[in-house]
């Protein structure tokens, strides 16, 4: 998806009265879908992946850890599930810790391989990956972030805490 068609998606998900999970959130299949991409990705690295999911007060659902002694650069790779329309973001070592996976692999962090390899299994699962960079835009959406954060961002809106 384009940046544009990324937008317009997130901004058509974005309700206002429902901060945490959509109106229409079934718990049951978001932890269904999250295990097969666990599953996905162990099978797809050769190696367990650590997992967390049903994070409370959040609007993240969970996250897989790619280990770093699975992929090719050394660095673990973080992939971040939202509650809200099967969003997913893939980070370098964990959120924030560069400015998205286009700095990661020009500091030699990320191998595009490795980046094709998560985001084949995204989009095979029917997931749709944000990148990280548009994520730490600025929100311009219905929601009241404000009282949470100073700066609100996309990733405020469908990865961060809402309580």
């Amino acid at each position: 998806m384009s940046e544009t068609e990324l937008l317009a998606r997130m901004r058509e998900l974005d309700d206002p009265e429902h901060l945490e999970w959509p109106l229409h959130y079934d718990r049951t299949a978001t932890g269904l879908a999250f295990g097969g991409l666990v599953r996905r990705l162990e099978a797809d690295f050769g190696a367990q992946c650590e997992s967390e999911r049903d994070t409370q007060d959040s609007s993240e659902y969970g996250r897989v850890r790619v280990p770093a002694d699975a992929t090719i650069c050394g660095t673990r790779i973080v992939v971040c599930v939202s509650k809200f329309g099967s969003l997913a973001e893939v980070c370098a070592d964990n959120p924030g810790a560069f400015l998205g996976t286009d700095d990661a692999r020009e500091e030699g962090a990320l191998d595009p391989a490795d980046l094709a390899t998560v985001e084949r299994a995204l989009a095979e699962l029917g997931y749709v990956s944000v990148p990280e960079e548009l994520l730490e835009s600025d929100y311009e959406g219905p929601s009241a972030l404000t009282r949470f954060e100073r700066r609100p961002t996309w990733w405020t809106r469908f990865f961060g805490t809402i309580w």
